[in-house]
């Protein structure tokens, strides 16, 4: 049975392409059409898809409005379409904080060219997206502003405090994510108090142009810095380094411990890459690293980890029922990587339990 998807965009002309190319794929089949978000709950609800593809800029209701309502509402799993601006990126992280699942950026060149390749890689992300968990919306209370924000998996951001006396002496840790990332990290990361002793590296799937305005959010609503990587970062304890899209981040382990940045490798296919990573700490810091690999498809951080683990390091991987994508920890777990498997609301706390 394929599955059925619903396509909502104020753009005629996106609409039928968009059709065109789902519908040119046997697994998948378009049963619905809407130009704005109050179209897009009607259909919804009379048609009950497994994926919707949506806009975020539309009259009578915006894409954000719509998804907010769509996941309170049915749990259906949404793909948004986004631009590759710094404004895009902003308005597509308010969109998974909403309850959107994935994104894809929205090229009308690109969308009015029968590409092959696009196609391949949008009906697979559809594919992808309606195998993803369906949660209901809870509440984040953001203790940096006192804001709110809804996401699929959201709960109380109040943060852990920081017990000391533990037996392990940690220098970093290090936590990747991909599909479902940015609001697990947002989980974990708004948890954390200024006072934690060690600084973070981070790893999350995301192109160039949103790293910056996902590492701004992040700083915005946790108690620790958080910033995007740059070369030469020397590294500090309460702070967060964010990979730039795009590029790779190594450890640099000389006095003082630093990170560097380099121009991301074409034969990887993720820029960045939790392996690189992962395998640069092993390299210089081994045992004395805590990495976390949290929800995402496909296996990134499996090799890297096997590296760290050759070195004595401790990896923790999340557990599959509160993963929107169990892909990254279930390769890490099934190849028999992992010192724990942790609900995504538990890693925050075992995090500070764990390091002095």
């Amino acid at each position: 049975m394929s599955i059925k998807v619903l396509v909502v965009d104020d753009s005629g002309f996106f609409r039928r392409r968009l059709t065109e190319l789902i519908n040119a794929d046997a697994r998948l089949s378009v049963i619905g059409t809407a130009s704005n978000g109050q179209e897009a709950i009607a259909e919804a609800q009379r048609l009950r898809p497994d994926v919707i593809t949506m806009d975020y800029e539309m009259p009578v209701m915006d894409g954000i409005t719509a998804v907010r309502e769509i996941h309170r509402q049915l749990g259906i799993p949404v793909l948004m379409f986004s631009s590759l601006t710094y404004e895009g990126a902003r308005v597509t992280l308010d969109a998974l904080a909403a309850g959107a699942v994935d994104y894809l950026p929205k090229n009308f060149e690109d969308i009015s060219r029968h590409s092959d390749e696009l196609q391949r890689i949008l009906c697979d992300r559809i594919v992808i997206v309606s195998g993803s968990r369906r949660r209901a919306p809870e509440t984040v209370s953001t203790p940096a502003t006192g804001a709110s924000a809804t996401g699929p998996a959201a709960v109380s951001a109040q943060p852990a405090p920081v017990r000391r006396g533990t037996a392990r002496s940690f220098q970093l840790v290090i936590i990747g994510a991909s599909t479902g990332g940015p609001m697990a990290l947002q989980e974990v990361l708004t948890k954390i108090p200024a006072n934690f002793p060690l600084p973070v590296l981070l790893v999350q799937h995301m192109p160039g142009t949103f790293t910056k305005a996902f590492a701004d959010r992040l700083d915005r609503i946790c108690q620790i810095r958080i910033q995007e990587a740059v070369d030469g970062d020397i590294l500090k304890p309460g702070n967060a380094y964010l990979a730039p899209g795009g590029k790779q981040m190594l450890l640099d382990n000389r006095a003082p411990m630093r990170v560097k940045v380099i121009d991301g490798d074409e034969r990887l296919n993720y820029k960045p890459s939790l392996d690189v990573t992962f395998g640069s700490a092993a390299r210089d810091i081994g045992s004395k690293v805590l990495g976390i690999v949290l929800t995402g498809m496909g296996s990134d951080g499996r090799e890297g980890a096997r590296l760290l683990k050759a070195q004595g390091a401790t990896i923790w991987a999340q557990d599959e029922a509160t993963s929107v994508i169990y892909g990254m920890p279930m390769a890490v777990a099934k190849a028999g990587l992992t010192d724990e498997i942790l609900s995504l609301q538990r890693v925050a706390g075992r995090l500070c339990e764990e390091i002095q």
